[in-house]
């Protein structure tokens, strides 16, 4: 669960999980933490917890309130939490790592149970906001370059100096420093910090403001079905114009931790949101930090071209887990044998011969070339990217560079090192050979 000013789906958390062992309905006004915080307005939610915009008193500053549902296992995977932002805010005190900081932790008694709160610094819009902000569209590649340093600021000093895997790194868990909409700022709009509870603000005006988002929902729907009727009989469908990211400020943190774990104590075989999973973590290989970086490869895609880069779905003879390998492979080549066999899931998805069992035909295109012709990228900027991207996605993980030898690579640093175009297009020119051989060979 994020700390954004607009992490939460349009859809809301539901009625139902408010009760015993579930989340705290919160109205605006609340106090916590003996006063010294007060809830502003809700930010979004999560499976396990709510999140807040709140004012804190004794700094006078605005903050994100977590507040974690009640029931033990959500307690348990808070303190979780709570210990590994602690390590990563003791060890950080000047916020330096593009890493949220936690400020505080308390506990907050209410009609369904104790439920543990954390107090993290505010944070603007996620990057998943930013791509949808953008329309899904092609991004500057220097705008890529500024987010990207960012992730691996943050992820070399979650892996080398912490010992830290994030194991759930996505577009939903980085956070601008600042919103792109200035009115959802509350210190750039100039807004007036909620000190009390407003008048008339009914007992369960959460359940209230739930019944409201729907009945406006509803509303808004139909609305929509008559502006697409009024199309469908002839009326033109309006061009939306171009959105302007100049002025919106792209550095950014990693949010989202309960999910981590120390790269000697991990909890749980399956990790990492689907789209961003790593080839050894689908064939239970056993993975380790590299296993972030191939995510980061994932969302440095996404930021480029506006689409994911891998969408898996099942069909009726195969898995989603072996279509999202058939894709990969499609994309970065075929799979080296001794990897593909390698993992304690491998036999549900390969033979012995390290080929996919049940999706035969498989329709290579070189990253190159996807950059060119699908998303208009020049020549030299796809060669240039695909490399880099390329590099990251090793189907080998210990052939992964880290993050911080991604932050030394040419395409971060392209005025540093102007010599090294050369040698970047003639290893990308390998690497196309190699996959031109690849397609005959799988099409005889």
């Amino acid at each position: 669960m994020s700390c954004s000013s607009s992490s939460g789906s349009e859809d809301d958390e539901g009625i139902d999980s408010y009760r015993k062992g579930g989340y705290h309905a919160v109205r605006i006004g609340d106090h916590f933490a003996g006063g010294r915080y007060v809830a502003q307005r809700k930010l979004g939610w999560g499976q396990f917890s709510t999140v807040w915009l709140a004012y804190d008193t004794r700094t006078s500053k605005y903050v994100s309130l977590k507040i974690q549902k009640s029931a033990p296992q959500f307690a348990e995977a808070a303190l979780h939490e709570i210990e590994v932002l602690s390590a990563i805010s003791d060890s950080d005190p000047s916020s330096s790592k593009c890493i949220v900081q936690l400020i505080d932790h308390f506990k907050h008694a209410g009609p369904n149970g104790q439920h543990l709160c954390m107090v993290l610094e505010f944070l603007g819009d996620s990057l998943l906001r930013l791509i949808k902000y953008n329309r899904y569209r092609v991004l500057e590649l220097n705008k890529v370059r500024e987010i990207c340093k960012c992730i691996l600021v943050a992820l070399d000093y979650l892996h080398r100096e912490l010992s830290i895997i994030h194991t759930d790194l996505k577009p939903e868990n980085i956070l601008l420093l600042s919103t792109i909409d200035p009115t959802k700022d509350p210190v750039r709009s100039g807004q007036a910090p909620i000190l009390e509870r407003p008048e008339g603000n009914p007992n369960g005006g959460a359940t209230m403001n739930i019944i409201e988002k729907k009945l406006k929902r509803r509303a808004r729907r139909a609305v929509s079905r008559i502006s697409e009727r009024r199309v469908s009989m002839g009326g033109a469908t309006p061009k939306p114009e171009d959105r302007k990211l100049d002025g919106i400020d792209l550095r950014c943190k990693i949010v989202d931790f309960g999910n981590a774990c120390w790269a000697d104590r991990q909890f749980m075989e399956e990790i990492q949101t689907r789209q961003y999973r790593a080839p050894e973590v689908i064939l239970q290989s056993g993975y380790s930090y590299s296993v972030d970086m191939w995510s980061f490869g994932c969302i440095a895609f996404e930021l480029a071209t506006g689409d994911m880069m891998f969408t898996p779905k099942g069909g009726q003879d195969y898995s989603e887990d072996e279509d999202h390998l058939a894709l990969m492979m499609e994309l970065l080549g075929k799979m080296p044998r001794k990897i593909a066999i390698g993992g304690a899931r491998s036999k549900d998805y390969f033979d012995r011969h390290g080929d996919l069992k049940r999706i035969r035909r498989l329709k290579f295109w070189s990253l190159d070339r996807l950059l060119v012709e699908k998303y208009k990228f020049s020549e030299a900027d796809a060669q240039s990217f695909a490399e880099f991207l390329s590099l990251v996605l090793d189907f080998a993980p210990e052939k992964r560079p880290t993050a911080q030898q991604c932050l030394q690579h040419p395409w971060l640093n392209p005025r540093n090192l102007p010599q090294t175009e050369m040698k970047n297009k003639t290893e990308v020119e390998k690497v196309n050979v190699g996959m031109s051989k690849l397609q005959i060979r799988v099409g005889k």
